[in-house]
């Protein structure tokens, strides 16, 4: 550590350009990273905000929310306990004068079931009435205020916002919270239509007839439309950036460690152990990549409180750790290309 120190000391515009790189490497890895769980959870906030467990939609719907439609027949029989609710979706374009337009997705629900009662309202209160909606903070932060009037998508009738939301989006979009039978005015479904699908909060809940199938939840999560395939892309942009990572560590030392060969040939000539030279060499490695992640995490810092609250991005504790420690462990395997070396330099090269 103290060789490791000295030499860093002593080579500060070299050695600077290297935590520079593994800064840059870091800091794009935790905003990636952070984009990814900040999108996940703006396709899911409404699902888990539901704390739903299973879900039960048209089996024909290709596990849809959008695409399912439970009809009288499909739900005959079925009894919804105080964990079960039923659930009308459909995509809506909501506008109001001197605001902007918003693209959304109308859910009906009824009052008397757990996702209406246990709406976590951020301002106002719940709708109780057939022209009254409560939406997304979204759309508060799109400008939109209590008691606002919106048309949704081609209805000339006009809904009153009382109240907004917390974490109320679905598939990205925010959500406008209303009763079941505006949705089927909306939506324009047949008489016996009675929502999309049904959601619990029970994992042991189990309904299938006619053409009604209960899924897990993940299951449905999983087909969101582009979850799966947001989520892999960005997997394999931080694999690539740790892959990079660590071929710069391993490229730099290995290229300052050549240069340093007749040093330590000397060293070794001298009498220091080859333990004393590869603890140097791997300390220094460790040393640039936590000088770089820490400075990436204090310009993380500073970028998420810059940042506008529209932007999707959520960095939490473990996303720092499990960067932090990938980085140090990318160092750590970056540092045994030089050590073998090290290892192998011969004391008489000195003489």
């Amino acid at each position: 550590m103290f060789l490791a120190f000295k030499e860093i000391k002593r080579e500060k515009a070299r050695y600077g350009l290297i935590i520079l790189m593994i800064f840059l490497i870091s800091y794009l890895i935790f905003v990636l990273s952070a984009l990814a769980v900040g999108l996940a959870s703006e396709n899911t906030q409404a699902i888990k905000s539901w704390d739903a467990q299973k879900i039960v939609l048209n089996k024909n719907s290709n596990i849809s929310l959008s695409q399912s439609m439970l009809t009288k027949n499909d739900l005959k029989n079925e009894k919804l306990g105080k964990k079960e609710a039923l659930v009308g979706l459909t995509p809506i374009v909501a506008k109001s004068k001197g605001r902007e337009t918003v693209s959304g997705q109308f859910l009906g629900v009824n009052k008397n079931q757990f996702i209406y009662k246990d709406q976590e309202l951020i301002a106002g209160r719940k709708a109780t009435k057939s022209d009254e909606v409560t939406v997304d903070q979204g759309f508060k932060d799109s400008g939109y205020k209590l008691g606002d009037k919106l048309s949704l998508n081609n209805s000339k009738k006009k809904y009153r916002i009382v109240g907004f939301v917390k974490n109320a989006k679905i598939n990205i979009a925010p959500i406008v919270y209303g009763n079941i039978a505006t949705w089927k005015k909306l939506r324009a479904v047949m008489p016996n239509v009675r929502a999309s699908f049904i959601v619990s909060q029970n994992a042991k809940y189990k309904f299938n007839h006619r053409n009604a199938k209960t899924y897990n939840v993940q299951t449905v999560i999983n087909k969101l439309p582009g979850y799966s395939a947001q989520n892999v892309t960005f997997e394999m942009m931080i694999a690539f950036l740790f892959v990079i990572s660590l071929i710069v560590v391993a490229v730099f030392l290995y290229i300052l460690t050549m240069q340093k060969m007749h040093n330590f040939a000397v060293m070794r000539a001298q009498g220091i152990p080859t333990k004393t030279l590869v603890g140097a060499t791997m300390s220094q490695s460790l040393i640039l990549v936590f000088s770089g992640v820490v400075i990436a995490l204090i310009g993380m810092a500073a970028t998420i409180a810059i940042l506008p609250a529209s932007v999707p991005m959520s960095f939490t504790w473990w996303i720092a750790v499990a960067g932090s420690l990938g980085m140090l462990l990318m160092g750590v395997i970056g540092s045994l290309i030089p050590i073998r070396s090290i290892l192998k330099v011969d004391p008489a090269q000195a003489i």
